[in-house]
């Protein structure tokens, strides 16, 4: 059994995807069938959501990004533990991001 995503996680994209940024907007394309919630469906990012992605590169923990993000972005650390956290698990959920334990 799965167990649930934790803050201390590192997380990174998926072999299964693609991502790029275009025109300022990351686009993530599922390569494989399964990905997501429908086949050829692509992703687009708001501005939290590209700030997180681009943070997640296989050797900061979900905590390392909140903390980064709420300097960047001026909140409370427990806020962006959150926000980090629930964005993570969504992506995981969907097969777009892989975790590891730390």
């Amino acid at each position: 059994m799965e167990s649930a995503l934790h803050i201390g996680a590192v997380c990174t994209p998926s072999p299964n995807v693609v991502a790029r940024e275009i025109e300022g907007q990351i686009v993530i394309v599922p390569l494989t069938a399964g990905i997501g919630d429908a086949e050829d469906e692509l992703y687009t990012l708001n501005e939290t959501g590209q700030a997180i992605w681009k943070l997640l590169d296989g050797h900061r923990t979900l905590q390392a990004v909140a903390t980064l993000l709420a300097d960047e972005f001026t909140t409370s650390v427990p806020d962006c533990e959150r926000d980090v956290l629930g964005f993570a698990g969504e992506l995981t959920r969907r097969g777009i991001l892989q975790a590891g334990g730390a």
